[in-house]
């Protein structure tokens, strides 16, 4: 009678490591993430993630690179004009870092080599260039624009009061009576202010982009 084969393991890849790693980060934070809870967490020996990743910057770094390469650009690429094409952009790059949101500190000191990341930044400068912005103001449209929405990423301004009514005295905060009311709507709070930053932010570009075709 033939024995039965043990089930194999499966195999370690760098995509399984960052994905286990991805993990570990949304549920814990950038600090729960180490070779040996990684090894322990896929189930092999430690030395064996160094195959694939030398050090634990090299992993947080391929993480926020594959929350990048979550962000949708087909807008730069399917004849949306430049506004359109910024407005959806930066709300698809916002739904990946709200579901991201603890590694948006390594993806805030910029691409680096990051290959998701730089396709990133090259299809935002490449579409506003080619919309007819020059290239100085092409790049500070990329930079803004990802200022604005990691910073929107970064934290629930409506989530951070408390439901407690007796924290706001009247006494003392006379404008901030309904304040305790605001954590139950934080998402739709939340949603309608980047909304409305957003549609600031473009109204304005247009303006500007208005006069640089004026004097092109």
């Amino acid at each position: 009678m033939c024995a039965m084969a043990r089930p194999r393991k499966p195999l370690l890849s760098t995509d399984r490591i960052v994905a286990t790693a991805r993990v570990l980060v949304d549920a814990e934070g950038l600090a729960a993430v180490s070779t040996r809870r990684l090894a322990a967490e896929l189930g092999v020996s430690g030395p064996s993630l160094y195959n694939h990743f030398r050090t634990k910057d090299e992993i947080l770094e391929a993480v926020a690179d594959s929350v990048s390469a979550q962000v949708d650009l087909s807008m730069f690429e399917d004849g949306r004009d430049w506004r359109t094409s910024l407005h959806d952009w930066a709300v698809s790059y916002r739904a990946a870092l709200r579901d991201h949101p603890n590694i948006v500190p390594v993806l805030a000191r910029g691409p680096g080599r990051r290959p998701a990341g730089l396709r990133l930044a090259d299809a935002v400068y490449g579409a506003m260039v080619e919309a007819g912005w020059p290239p100085a103001q092409a790049t500070s449209i990329g930079a803004l624009m990802r200022y604005f929405v990691m910073g929107s990423a970064l934290g629930s301004f409506a989530g951070g009061f408390v439901d407690d009514a007796s924290a706001y005295d009247p006494a003392d905060y006379p404008h901030l009576g309904q304040a305790h009311l605001l954590a139950e709507q934080q998402e739709k709070i939340d949603e309608r202010a980047f909304e409305t930053g957003l549609t600031a932010l473009l109204d304005g570009l247009v303006q500007q982009y208005e006069q640089v075709r004026r004097t092109a």
